[in-house]
């Protein structure tokens, strides 16, 4: 109910901030339109002068107060166009100050009350202009942290026949043997089971799981279940290779990478792509069926047991140094 309530709030401020940006909008065209249609008047009301300068800025101003609502009445982006306001009035300000500086009498008052005019629209601009930053702001953040499913696929050839495909990845255990980021798999019915496996940075994710179709020699499909920390499913079908003796392997997988947009940057940078993970665990499973073992190169002789499989350095052997602390690990 909580998060319900904060996800209720942060939609009501946002709309809030829409509202009041509409309402700039609406009030910047109506000043632009006065200000290029009746430029005459809007001088004569405020008090400026009737010279050559004030007859070119106060139409300038008109067409920047129309700049201000085509984007305010049709951008949902209002930060950005709130802060123009914001500008445009410490413009208008700072012009109303110099000439207030230079006047008296009449023309001194109406400049005044102009002038406070302007500070109280002031005011509103920058508040609503903080209140749309802010909003955005916190939307980016849940968004970045929400995440969102991500779909991967792949597919390898492996010279074996389906059922023996099949029966290597049905038996639950043998899947940490490949999957590189895999620590262990629990069974925990015929058809349920718990998993663990590392993160970045690091740390571990577990999560309950169910086999929701399982077809043999065919399919196998998946889901977790409860509050897993990595929500998934995925489907992996095992085709029969137009040469009689392979097997196509067809992988989809779904699931939310913790942290979202975020998450997948920081994965990304060190070298745990998920495309390339899955990529890389369908070439360990081709290797497992095909030769008995995961092959290793000279800079990674260790793989997965200490996690020194990313990334692999075929033409770069380990020095003495290096090979001693990976033993010790």
């Amino acid at each position: 109910m909580t998060g319900l309530a904060t996800r209720e709030a942060i939609k009501a401020r946002q709309d809030e901030v829409q509202r009041r940006g509409r309402g700039l909008g609406w009030m910047s065209l109506g000043l632009g339109v006065a200000q290029l249609a009746a430029s005459d008047t809007v001088r004569r009301i405020s008090g400026v002068d009737d010279s050559p300068t004030s007859r070119a800025v106060v139409p300038l101003v008109g067409a920047r107060e129309l700049i201000h609502a085509a984007g305010l009445l049709t951008n949902r982006r209002k930060s950005m166009w709130v802060w123009t306001r914001v500008a445009g009035d410490a413009m208008d300000l700072a012009s109303l100050g110099l000439a207030i500086a230079h006047r008296g009498g009449r023309r001194r008052r109406r400049l005044l009350v102009v002038t406070g005019a302007i500070v109280g629209i002031t005011v509103v601009d920058l508040l609503t202009a903080v209140q749309a930053t802010r909003a955005k702001e916190v939307g980016a953040v849940r968004g970045s942290r929400r995440g969102g499913p991500m779909e991967l696929t792949a597919t390898t050839t492996i010279r074996k026949p389906p059922p023996k495909v099949y029966a290597f990845w049905r038996d639950l255990d043998n899947l940490p043997t490949f999957m590189a980021h895999l620590e262990k798999i629990r069974s925990t019915g015929n058809r349920t089971s718990h998993w663990s496996a590392s993160a970045p940075f690091g740390t571990n994710v577990e999560w309950d799981a169910e086999i929701v179709d399982d077809t043999p020699g065919e399919k196998i499909a998946w889901r977790s279940t409860g509050n897993a920390d990595v929500p998934n499913a995925g489907t992996v079908r095992f085709v029969p290779a137009p040469d009689g003796l392979s097997t196509e392997v067809h992988v989809v997988l779904s699931y939310d990478i913790p942290g979202g947009a975020i998450g997948k940057a920081v994965a990304r940078y060190f070298g745990e792509e998920p495309h390339q993970q899955l990529d890389d665990d369908l070439r360990r499973l081709k290797q497992v069926l095909e030769t008995g073992e995961v092959v290793r190169s000279d800079g990674a002789p260790w793989g997965k047991r200490a996690r020194k499989e990313f990334p692999q350095r075929p033409a770069q052997p380990l020095s003495d140094a290096e090979f001693a602390k990976g033993a010790q690990a």
